[in-house]
């Protein structure tokens, strides 16, 4: 038989990070009877395991023995396999989605792969079979076909014995055990991880809903309209810590978002850009969510893609209301909003227990009893925090000057300035912003947007949403 010469070639080490993962799979194969197979990076088999893929139980090399009339010599020989873009492209899917990808052959034989990562960077996939989906005798008949007779049904079903024949519930379970393998095997990468799968669920949540929307517009509508009744629904719903629905209603946003610029990812992001703007006004963002919001809003700033764009808006949402939600069995949580706006407004300066409880509505030692049992902390501990917060803000984000930024948190004495900063920070201000600063931005203050530097320096206006949940 004529053999065919291989044009691929694996050059280089293989990564430590798949030896493990090969070490991982020994006992996998012992528990599951499947067989496995890795490839690195660049999609090539790795060498390690060419004895694995060039035993009786490969399916693949009857593809590559009859449709490229070729047998296997070498590692690199098993990539020139006619499946081999089915079974790239399901690698990818997985990567993707930080998770498993099930698919068959036209033959029957079913597939299963995990990707491998190093924090980040994707290293290779970890990909099992051995298993019949469906009927053994039609695996036998396309195989009968595929080797122009040379093999007859009944010998390729006596050798097609040693392939169990299995369910949907089966592979899945097979696939899942093997995602663990790939996420022990990886370093560093569990966080990723989650946020591949996270993204996307959200992106097949997204997928359809412009082309409902677009069902739902009036014939000859050719631009729907900016909706204005459905972003105020859905702070209502967060402001309410409504959260699933806030969610639903958030994913109808971003379709319209995407039906209306279809294509024009910056128009997307800026709609976004507006409505996390809005959202971080919303009643109830109080000041646990000040900071953070603002990390969002960068993020959305900064994104590169849809994906990333959905994921900062929807974990922006779900964070204000969960905690709007948690929020709401507290049984003075209407004085406690008023203190809040209050202090939101006015911590800049020196204050006064006096002064916020007036604005609450209750007696100043009755306001400091409830302050502290609902929110788990006294206030004068938690306005040194708004204002350290603020101060670590302007220190990383702006050029002011230390005794100016301590003045714009409330407090006019440097000294106890940075004593209360170095007790919040474990270090002094000068040495906080030295650290916290990008190095290869040298000393200038980092570039932001005009929102965001707005965001940054001032206190947003609360934007309150009618009728209001209590």
């Amino acid at each position: 038989m004529k053999t065919k010469k291989s044009a691929h070639k694996n050059t280089g080490k293989t990564d430590p990070i798949l030896l493990k993962a090969k070490c991982m799979l020994s006992s996998y194969v012992k528990s599951t009877g499947a067989i496995t197979c890795i490839t690195d990076h660049n999609y090539q088999t790795i060498p390690e395991v060419f004895e694995e893929i060039t035993s009786d139980k490969i399916a693949c090399l009857f593809c590559i023995k009859y449709q490229l009339n070729m047998q296997i010599n070498k590692g690199q020989d098993y990539m020139l396999h006619p499946c081999r873009t089915l079974h790239i492209n399901k690698m990818k899917e997985a990567q993707a989605a930080g998770g498993s990808s099930c698919y068959t052959c036209d033959l029957g034989f079913t597939f299963w792969t995990s990707p491998v990562y190093s924090g980040k960077r994707y290293i290779g996939s970890l990909t099992g079979s051995g298993f019949i989906w469906g009927d053994k005798n039609e695996t036998a008949e396309k195989m009968e076909i595929l080797g122009k007779g040379e093999v007859k049904k009944q010998e390729l079903l006596e050798s097609l014995s040693i392939y169990p024949e299995t369910d949907k519930q089966h592979v899945r379970a097979m696939a899942e055990l093997m995602l663990v393998c790939a996420e022990s095997a990886s370093q560093d990468s569990s966080d990723y991880y989650e946020t591949l799968k996270r993204r996307n669920l959200q992106q097949k949540k997204i997928s359809g809903i412009p082309e409902k929307i677009k069902e739902q517009n009036p014939a000859g509508v050719q631009e729907p309209e900016y909706p204005a009744e459905k972003e105020k629904a859905f702070l209502k719903a967060v402001n309410c810590g409504d959260t699933e629905t806030s969610l639903k209603l958030l994913y109808d946003l971003l379709g319209s978002f995407i039906l209306m610029y279809p294509g024009n990812f910056k128009k997307i992001q800026f709609r976004v850009m507006e409505l996390a703007i809005i959202l971080s006004r919303t009643e109830n963002t109080y000041n646990f969510f000040s900071y953070k919001n603002h990390q969002y809003i960068k993020s959305i700033e900064g994104a590169k893609n849809l994906e990333e764009l959905v994921d900062n808006i929807h974990l922006m949402a779900e964070r204000i209301s969960g905690e709007a939600f948690s929020f709401k069995g507290i049984r003075h949580i209407s004085a406690l909003k008023k203190a809040d706006r209050f202090i939101q407004s006015n911590f800049t300066r020196k204050l006064s227990l006096e002064e916020i409880a007036a604005a609450s509505g209750l007696s100043a030692p009755y306001f400091s009893t409830v302050f502290r049992e609902e929110m788990g902390e006294n206030l004068s501990n938690y306005l040194n925090r708004l204002r350290m917060e603020k101060a670590c803000r302007l220190l990383v984000k702006t050029d002011m000057m230390i005794n100016k930024i301590g003045e714009a948190c409330g407090i006019e004495d440097q000294s106890w300035f940075s004593k209360i900063f170095k007790n919040y920070t474990g270090m002094n201000p000068g040495q906080y912003r030295r650290k916290e600063r990008n190095p290869s931005m040298g000393k200038s203050a980092v570039k932001l947007s005009p929102d965001y530097q707005n965001l940054i320096l001032s206190q947003p206006e609360q934007r309150s949403i009618e009728p209001h949940c209590e």
